[in-house]
């Protein structure tokens, strides 16, 4: 409840990235490291299903993602951070795989998943901090494709309860418009109902920090910022620069048979990133 925790593990060809990093939510502390890794000895990275373990490491962190019955198990080493948590994912669990085509040689498979329960243990500069499982959960992304030089987009993810009832939040925007997939689709008691349709984003790329809101037909959502999180790396041909905000979704999805469902506090991110690789 007191922390955000990444562990990131990706493979851009002529650029590898690893990456971990815990931001406290009371006091807007980080720690952890990203690193980038050029030209870097390649190695096929598992699938989501793939039992292979995937790890990679750099000058500062050390990052290893394993999967197994229960679910992914995370360790991660990176300066004042060490994490090792235990994802779960039930057997029925559901979540939402979408390729998205942009031409004959151009495409992206993505995984996106939450409401994952999590327990395990973070320390953060040598005090240990224990998660139970039910208090925390985690979202997964998953993607593999082939991408074009210059991308842009939007992404936002939720986990939590309202009302009694278990809510995931999973909207993408900018990337996917004009071709036949969108990256949206709500988690309600358990169950994943899609959309189809783009959705609209309105926020003040000058104030990050200023709400957001994420409307369609079955979303009427405002997303209101707690921290901001902005990293770039600019070296003219390769860039890579995002803006990520965490804070609380408010307002009403409708389920697949219309239902009106109130969603109150539902902790989460959203997102602006752009990239030239």
């Amino acid at each position: 409840p007191e922390l955000i925790v990444t562990a990131n593990i990706s493979d851009h060809d002529y650029r590898a990235n690893v990456a971990s990093v815990c931001i406290d939510r009371v006091t807007g502390a980080q720690r952890g490291a990203r690193c980038n890794q050029w030209l870097p000895r390649h190695r096929s990275l598992a699938g989501c299903a793939d039992p292979t373990v995937m790890e990679a490491a750099a000058t500062k962190v050390w990052v290893r993602l394993t999967r197994a019955a229960l679910g992914t198990h995370i360790q991660t080493r990176a300066p004042g951070l060490e994490v090792d948590l235990q994802v779960f994912e039930p057997v029925d669990h559901e979540s939402m795989g979408v390729l998205v085509p942009w031409s004959d040689r151009l495409f992206q498979y993505t995984r996106k998943d939450n409401c994952l329960q999590v327990q395990g243990v973070v320390s953060l500069d040598g005090v240990e901090r224990s998660v139970e499982r039910g208090e925390a959960y985690a979202i997964h992304d998953h993607g593999r494709g082939r991408w074009p030089y210059d991308t842009r987009w939007n992404w936002a993810a939720g986990s939590g309860v309202s009302r009694g009832r278990q809510i995931g939040l999973q909207f993408g925007g900018r990337w996917t418009v004009g071709t036949p997939s969108t990256e949206n689709a709500l988690r309600i008691d358990g169950r994943l109902h899609k959309i189809g349709d783009e959705l609209e984003w309105r926020y003040d790329p000058g104030d990050w920090m200023q709400p957001w809101s994420i409307c369609g037909d079955r979303v009427d959502l405002r997303f209101t910022p707690e921290i901001h999180h902005h990293h770039v790396f600019d070296r003219w041909v390769v860039r890579s620069r995002g803006d990520q905000c965490f804070g609380r979704f408010d307002g009403e999805i409708v389920s697949d048979e219309g239902d009106r469902v109130p969603v109150e506090g539902v902790f989460g991110l959203a997102e602006e990133v752009h990239r030239r690789w």
